[in-house]
């Protein structure tokens, strides 16, 4: 491991909400974790997305699958960047949607309220 993999966390790989779009299209069901708050979670979000809160995401590894790929999303993708980072970190196969939940409603892509 890297000098800067050590301090700054593993690199993770970004996905663009189109790229992520075509996954939930096509089969391959990644299991997207909304790290926001409940409050903005229930304004909108991604059908079918598991909310745990980016400062909750220690209490709940055990309830993730290291078998399935993780889509981490937030409003913007800052708190995505730093939740991929603690579950690459923990061996998980995980990817960063870029822009979060602003990129993805730019798209024009679908949402879910409640």
């Amino acid at each position: 491991m890297s000098f800067l993999s050590r301090l700054f966390g593993p690199a993770v790989p970004k996905i663009t909400p189109t790229e992520l779009n075509e996954k939930l299209k096509f089969g391959k069901h990644p299991l997207i974790l909304d790290v926001r708050q409940p409050a903005e979670f229930q304004q909108m979000h991604i059908k079918g997305a598991k909310l745990i809160p980016l400062n909750e995401i220690y209490k709940h590894l055990n309830e993730l699958s290291k078998g399935r790929e993780i889509v981490c999303v937030c409003a913007s993708g800052s708190r995505s960047r730093s939740a991929a980072k603690i579950l690459a970190k923990e061996g998980f196969t995980v990817f960063d949607m870029q822009g979060g939940m602003t990129a993805w409603r730019h798209a024009k892509l679908p949402v879910q309220k409640g």
